[in-house]
């Protein structure tokens, strides 16, 4: 499709690099160490984030190797090892208890099967490993809410399977981890897609 193929990923890659993103992305990535696996990659906003001092190899998910390839000419002036998988996130082609570190970001709204996707995640993290998130999600204010289920059915169309309404804390911790260290805010720009958390999990 035109639109997926095309469009999309220059929106997606527009849409998640603005100013106080990036902003946020820099307090959590920082943190990955040892052998990391990123879920939604997209175009590789988060790679020079990485300390290359913790990190031993990225392993760089993304289905769709059309928004990977827009930051092509950035990845090559880093000085990590990284590692592209072209799969979804349901299916992490790495072996069981082979990462030290799952990082992700802005990517559960988009998952298809989320939880089929942290399942994933659990399969691949060693027992001591901890899962590293940041995302938007389900506000806790009722006028937000309500106007996020309003919208989430046409926002899912035109972003590509983004949802507004997913708890995304709740859903990780219905999942086989617990929480460590979250922070919630609203950040700035549109109240819909506003509400921003970030945090640490460990398998339970």
């Amino acid at each position: 499709m035109i639109y997926r193929d095309l469009i999309l990923p220059h929106l997606v890659h527009k849409a998640c690099s603005q100013r106080h993103l990036m902003k946020q992305r820099r307090k959590v990535v920082p943190l990955a160490a040892g052998e990391v696996l990123e879920l939604g990659a997209g175009s590789g906003l988060n790679l020079p984030f990485y300390r290359p001092d913790l990190v031993k190899k990225v392993w760089a998910l993304e289905p769709s190797p059309h928004i990977w390839q827009l930051g092509e000419k950035e990845r090559q002036h880093l000085k990590l090892d990284i590692g592209y998988l072209q799969s979804p996130a349901e299916a992490i082609p790495l072996e069981n208890r082979s990462v030290d570190t799952v990082v992700v970001t802005y990517a559960f709204c988009t998952i298809p099967d989320v939880d089929r996707a942290l399942a994933e995640a659990r399969r691949v993290l060693k027992n001591n490993g901890t899962l590293l998130f940041l995302e938007h999600t389900l506000a806790p204010d009722p006028s937000v809410r309500r106007w996020q289920h309003l919208l989430n059915p046409p926002w899912r169309l035109i972003g590509g399977g983004c949802h507004l309404n997913r708890n995304i804390p709740e859903i990780i911790s219905a999942n086989g981890f617990q929480l460590q260290d979250l922070s919630c805010e609203y950040l700035p720009g549109w109240r819909p897609a506003s509400f921003n958390c970030r945090g640490a999990a460990v398998p339970e």
